[in-house]
């Protein structure tokens, strides 16, 4: 067994029957240049609460992976499942939060939260005792009454989670859900995060380029390779829960960093001498 997992914790168990199934996923698109093929037969499993991550170089099909997953693009080739159901489109039982600016700036705190709700047609009184739940839970009691405008990008995002949530999916699927945030604010939200995951035993899905967020949240990472992308390895991350951002500054923790960016700094590297070849060689 590497240093790296020998850890104080073993992850969550898997033995449960997965929640989430990608199998075979392949898609193409038509380019000036001709097909090009973004993802290649990715397949993995998620387990109900478990918390998985998908990291890889720019330009390895993440988003991609993302919108397939959240029924946001189809023509692909393979199968996405939740509970055994085949997705052929956006599902209820998966909620969605984005990398962009996703509040509605003329809407409250709780106005927004309980958006979902309103579209559901739950009455008035249910939707906003539901939203300051979940406001609570991402904690920001208190700022009920607020405009987005009013808040700082890390409480924006919070809000957006916590409208994601109020329509209770099973699966939480966040697109770099931090990338415009500095590093301290990501740090935090990634607590809060932990938190709410292990309040809710929420099954969370991560697509995101940063490494520390990767090992600070999962409980495997799933490194992808550079175009087309597909499953360079799963890093099973045995560190103990519950889990903050202390456990940045452990030497655990620093293994399985070195561990994955070594991955992903030989994608990188062929990601960037593949750009360079169809510049005809010029600097990167």
């Amino acid at each position: 067994m590497s240093s790296v997992t020998r850890a104080a914790a073993a992850p969550r168990a898997q033995s449960a029957a997965p929640v989430l199934v990608v199998d075979g996923i392949v898609k193409r698109f038509e380019t000036p240049d001709g097909v090009m093929t973004a993802v290649d037969h990715i397949s993995f499993d998620v387990a109900p609460g478990e918390f998985l991550a998908v990291i890889g170089p720019s330009g390895c099909g993440k988003s991609t992976l993302f919108n397939i997953i959240g029924g946001l693009l189809d023509g692909y080739e393979g199968r996405v499942a939740v509970s055994g159901e085949t997705l052929k489109g956006p599902h209820a039982s998966i909620g969605m939060v984005f990398q962009e600016e996703s509040t509605f700036p003329w809407r409250t705190v709780t106005d927004n939260v309980a958006f979902p709700l309103e579209i559901a047609g739950l009455p008035k009184a249910q939707r906003v005792e539901r939203a300051r739940h979940f406001i609570d839970l991402v904690g920001l009691s208190g700022f009920e009454n607020r405009y987005p405008a009013e808040l700082s990008g890390g409480m924006r995002q919070r809000v957006a989670i916590a409208r994601t949530l109020a329509s209770e999916p099973k699966i939480l699927l966040m697109d770099e859900p931090f990338g415009a945030l500095d590093e301290q604010t990501r740090l935090l939200l990634g607590d809060k995060v932990l938190q709410i995951q292990d309040q809710l035993k929420q099954t969370c899905l991560l697509i995101t380029h940063n490494i520390t967020e990767a090992v600070q949240l999962a409980d495997r990472v799933l490194v992808m390779t550079y175009r087309p992308g597909t499953v360079k390895r799963m890093v099973p991350i045995e560190l103990p829960r519950p889990r903050s951002s202390e456990i940045v500054s452990s030497d655990a923790f620093g293994r399985y960093v070195a561990q994955i960016w070594g991955d992903l700094r030989e994608e990188a590297s062929r990601g960037m001498r593949d750009d360079e070849a169809h510049r005809g060689g010029g600097a990167p």
